[in-house]
Parts: C-alpha cells; structure tokens; sequence
C-alpha cells in the first residue's frame, strides 16, 4: 500500500531539516514523498536540494497559499493514500507511517485514520497543548468535533470523488474538507490512539487578531456550506473544546 506524503513550503528553513530528517526516518518504505514549495527566496531550496534523493516529486514555483499548494500535491500523487505534513512539523515516532498503513490493511472498509497530535513550542520545544482525537461519528461533528487536520490520512479516490480543498475560505479549507468527507458524506474513519505529528505553535490562522476574525468567518462559512444547522453554536462548541486540550 503506497502512501502519498506532502509537504508544502514557503520560506521554511528554520524547521524544514527536521520536517525532512523525520520522514527519512519512518521504517515503512512504500513512500511516495512529494514536496511543493511556493517559491522560496531563503535557504529553503538548498535544504531541499541536500535531500532530494529522498523526495519523488518537487516543484517550486508561486501559488495561491498553502491549500493551493497541497491541492497540486495531491494531483501529483500517485498513492493509495494521502496524507500531509507541514514543512514546520515533524512525525513524532519513526513507526508511525507503518501503524497508517497497518490500519488500512487490517480495515480495508474504511476511507480514513487518523491519530493524535501535541502542539509544541517553536523555540523550547516543550509540549504546549495534547490534541487527542478519539474516535467520533458524524452527529459530534455538530458538537464542535474534528480530527486533528494534520494527523489525517485519506483515500485517493476520495479526493476524486468528493472533491479536493477549497480555495475561498482561507485558513478554513481543512475544516470545510473535515466537514465534507466527514459529516456531508460520512466516510468511515478509525481513530488511532497513538501520537502521529508533532506541531509547531504559531499557524497562519493564529497570527493576529485580524486572521482569527477571518478564521472565524470562514469556519462559519464551511459550517453553512455543508448545512450544519445552528452553526454559530457549534461554532462556539469548537472553540470551548480547545480548552480541555490545554
């Protein structure tokens, strides 16, 4: 079973090394590693460059921000399955592609997997908050639930079938995508209870008031989009879940 990894950049030299060092690291083979940076004028390129042996697919070239980029990545792929980590992130065992491919094989019925994730903190490292996922249906999706997003590993012909991420909601493509696979078309996903990804704090989402404000926006907009009554609600039980993570 192939899995198809993306990794997308944009002037990420401070952590792109270690992004690079821990899928080198992972013990399952059958890796199709695709990396999409948008352009970078820093060191970027030269650090992609000391590994591209370990890469199958690498364009660099503009883009229309991050889901842009992703979506390239995902018509490049050729695998079975899809899955993505950030340029500033890293997996947080050397196992956990194998335990992603063992779950599919174990589960052939199911569409998706998904884990766990600790935020980090970008100089000190130490955990800042612990993401545990559990396993859910569609109606806790109307309670404010989601996967953590960087942890999710899909079928390719779900992205032919249902669509890839879309561009107009900004920092809100990922939610809107969770909603769509998820709660519109209900695809059947298992939770795994292990630790996948470590992540770096300081998204493009929660840069400044503003962005948050078009966070929160545009989260309403995919809540509407894919018909969840009383969004604002569960907007608000999507933010108060975040509290319990801490």
């Amino acid at each position: 079973m192939k899995i198809s990894l993306i990794t997308v950049v944009y002037n990420g030299e401070t952590f792109l090394e270690e992004c690079f060092k821990s899928v080198i690291a992972q013990t399952y083979s059958d890796i199709e590693y695709i990396v999409i940076d948008g352009g970078s004028t820093d060191q970027t390129l030269s650090i992609i460059q000391r590994n591209r042996s370990d890469i199958d697919y690498f364009v660099s070239e503009q883009d229309k921000g991050l889901y842009d980029a992703i979506n390239k990545g995902i018509r490049k792929s050729t695998g079975d399955i899809i899955g993505i980590l950030n340029a500033d992130d890293m997996f947080a065992d050397i196992n956990i592609l194998a335990s992603v491919a063992e779950t599919f094989i174990t589960n052939p019925a199911i569409d998706g997997v998904y884990g766990d994730l600790d935020y980090i903190h970008p100089i000190t490292n130490k955990i800042v908050r612990k993401w545990r996922s559990g396993q859910t249906t569609a109606e806790e999706i109307k309670k404010g639930w989601m996967p953590a997003h960087p942890t999710l590993y899909l079928k390719r012909t779900l992205f032919e079938k249902y669509g890839d991420y879309a561009l107009d909601l900004g920092t809100a493509a990922d939610y809107e995508l969770i909603l769509r696979y998820f709660y519109t078309h209900r695809i059947k996903a298992v939770h795994m209870p292990v630790l996948m990804v470590n992540m770096r704090m300081g998204g493009v989402s929660n840069q400044s008031l503003k962005s948050r404000f078009y966070a929160f926006i545009n989260d309403y907009k995919a809540l509407r989009r894919n018909n969840l009554s009383n969004a604002l609600l569960v907007l608000l039980k999507k933010k108060l879940s975040k509290i319990s993570q801490f």
